[in-house]
């Protein structure tokens, strides 16, 4: 698997860090920026990424904010949750979208478009961020189909940037 690409990388202005927080705020209930810490935006292959103290913490995914496995572990946001069951996990830690069936609970708010992150029933862990098909309501009650298509998943390239 080759690793991710990262261009044009630029620090972020007070002004443009407000309004991520601010969106971030608003989606998730979590602020990312901390003070002092240096924030960045760089472009990649499927989105934009968001280094905080260069830790890719966020992306940006068809203009919209939100937070990357690791920020999402960081940050322990409650807002825009799909739990999914065991059986799920590593189909979704490989990469594979997320099936109605497998999801236990879904946060009602969602609605189809929206970015939401998913975790395990057992432990709560973050394992990927992805793209709501269908609401929240919708991914409770569906017996089948694909309900989140995957963006980013744990130790997909996004994840192993901050290990190289």
């Amino acid at each position: 698997m080759n690793s991710i690409r990262v261009r044009r990388r630029r620090r972020l202005r007070e002004k443009e860090i407000k309004a991520l927080d601010e969106e971030l705020a608003q989606r998730l209930g979590v602020q990312l920026s901390q003070e002092g810490r240096p924030v960045d935006r760089a472009e990649s292959t499927e989105f934009d990424i968001i280094f905080v103290d260069n830790v890719a913490e966020g992306i940006i995914y068809q203009e919209k904010a939100f937070l990357s496995v690791r920020g999402l572990l960081r940050l322990k946001p409650t807002r825009a949750a799909v739990t999914v069951d065991m059986g799920a996990v590593p189909f979704v830690t490989k990469g594979a979208d997320i099936m109605a069936p497998g999801i236990v609970e879904a946060d009602p708010a969602v609605k189809p478009g929206d970015l939401v992150w998913v975790k395990d029933i057992n432990h709560g862990v973050p394992l990927a961020v992805g793209e709501a098909l269908i609401s929240g309501e919708e991914m409770r009650a569906k017996e089948k189909g694909k309900a989140i298509r995957n963006i980013h998943f744990v130790a997909d390239k996004l994840w192993k940037l901050n290990e190289e």
